[in-house]
């Protein structure tokens, strides 16, 4: 789509040549993706009475240990690939896989709450929910470079090519491949028109965020919009997997993702049901009356 924003080029200062410099879409919504939800963390922060300051930190720690822990998903996941060339696999910008990048994020940021020692399940309700904003910026980033993450070959009306993306539908073989399964009486296109699949994440996440961000108001058990979070983030990619190019693994129709999905789902049922029990006072046995006699 567009890859690129615009570039600088490079030219001479004082007899230096400088390096040309270059915008590119995704790092802009990643950024985004970042600073959005940490203004709008700072702000309920300071409405709840937790240091604004800790905000920051949350932010840097989503973006070093989710960038981390999408590296060391990869590696492992092509581990007899790495040990024969690990520099490809340490400093490539390729192989950020979702859900490592998921699982370092969250550990980064539970780690800066404990080590603020604010009150941990507080801070958390605020956090989680921001987490599909941020999610949304980054899909917008994936959508606008075409780094490979839309769907299948699609003839719904709002499918769409992206000649010069970064995984450019034109001349994709492993899309025509797909087209010619899907349509083998038909030639197959140079071009094909596919599923946007990060729109369809984009839509969900938003979606799911409004419903839990209206709901913050309410009186919960403080650690309920966090485990609400859980279930809207597995339930978003659980559904956007069913149109995505991601290889089966289970019952021939479920992928990895997915199957991370499910046990995400059930983790916020769990956090959601200790925390309503956490906060219930415990049953009294009802004292037997002595009859006077």
């Amino acid at each position: 789509m567009y890859p690129d924003l615009f570039t600088i080029p490079s030219f001479d200062l004082l007899g230096w040549k400088t390096p040309s410099l270059t915008l590119h879409t995704f790092g802009l919504m990643a950024m985004l993706g970042f600073l959005i939800p940490t203004l709008i963390m700072r702000r309920e922060f300071e409405r709840n009475r937790i240091d604004p300051e800790m905000s920051s930190n949350i932010a840097v720690a989503a973006i070093i240990g989710g960038f981390l822990g999408a590296r060391l998903y990869y590696i492992i996941e092509h581990w007899n690939d790495f040990l024969r060339a690990p520099s490809e696999y340490i400093f490539s910008g390729a192989g950020l896989v979702w859900y490592g990048g998921f699982f370092g994020g969250v550990l980064a940021v539970l780690w800066v709450i404990q080590r603020h020692h604010a009150p941990f399940w507080k801070t958390v309700d605020i956090v989680g929910p921001l987490l599909l904003v941020g999610n949304s910026f980054g899909r917008m980033g994936c959508l606008l470079a075409a780094d490979g993450d839309y769907g299948p070959p699609s003839d719904l009306p709002w499918a769409m090519r992206f000649p010069k993306g970064v995984v450019p539908t034109l001349h994709n073989e492993k899309l025509q491949e797909l087209y010619r399964q899907m349509h083998p009486s038909l030639p197959v296109p140079d071009d094909i028109a596919v599923h946007p699949t990060p729109l369809y994440d984009i839509i969900l996440a938003m979606t799911f965020f409004a419903i839990i961000w209206r709901l913050r108001h309410r009186q919960f058990p403080a650690g309920t919009l966090f485990g609400m979070y859980f279930i809207a983030a597995g339930a978003e990619r659980f559904i956007t997997e069913f149109w995505r190019t991601t290889p089966k693994l289970a019952f021939g129709w479920m992928t990895m993702a997915q199957m991370i999905s499910i046990a995400m789902i059930i983790t916020g049922i769990l956090i959601i049901r200790a925390r309503k029990q956490y906060s219930e006072p415990p049953a009294t046995k009802p004292q037997k009356v002595k009859q006077a006699s």
